[in-house]
């Protein structure tokens, strides 16, 4: 296709298409719970999501609150809307090494931890259950990594 219409190039649709629906479904997977956490199996469970951890951290420790909001929130979504540019030819293809790096700041397992420790800080001795939030959120970071490696991939094998 030609690089000056508008149209997508050199990238498979579908790449594009997955891309678009992370718009969607990080900040959907940030609300969902991630967890229900509760002191005693007779007490209800409290459900705990990304936002929800966040919040409770600018509480507690401002610092970590500032690098899961960071790590955990834009950067995956910078990298995101960076590969939307990136297919839709808005974006040069010598900036990629630039979402490369937002790709490695989008560190999930950083957020994790801090929620873990929130929960810990939090709730003590108690019980844990996993919530369909972290299936969808590890997910998102799944289908995120996929389509960065296929399109670096597809730049690389591209005619110039």
């Amino acid at each position: 296709m030609n690089d000056n219409d508008g149209q997508v190039s050199r990238v498979h649709p579908v790449l594009v298409w997955l891309n678009l629906s992370l718009l969607v479904l990080f900040p959907v997977a940030w609300a969902a719970p991630l967890m229900r956490a509760g002191l005693l199996p007779l007490f209800k469970l409290k459900e705990i999501s990304i936002l929800s951890g966040v919040q409770s951290l600018w509480g507690t420790d401002v610092f970590l609150a500032l690098v899961v909001t960071v790590f955990a929130l834009v950067a995956p979504m910078a990298k995101t809307v960076g590969l939307a540019l990136l297919h839709w030819n808005l974006l040069r293809p010598r900036l990629a090494p630039v979402l490369r790096v937002l790709g490695k700041l989008a560190m999930a397992d950083i957020f994790l931890i801090a929620i873990y420790i929130t929960v810990a800080k939090g709730v003590g001795v108690g019980r844990l259950e996993v919530a369909w939030g972290l299936y969808l959120f590890t997910a998102c970071i799944l289908v995120s990594f996929w389509v960065s490696i296929q399109t670096e991939r597809n730049q690389r094998h591209a005619p110039d």
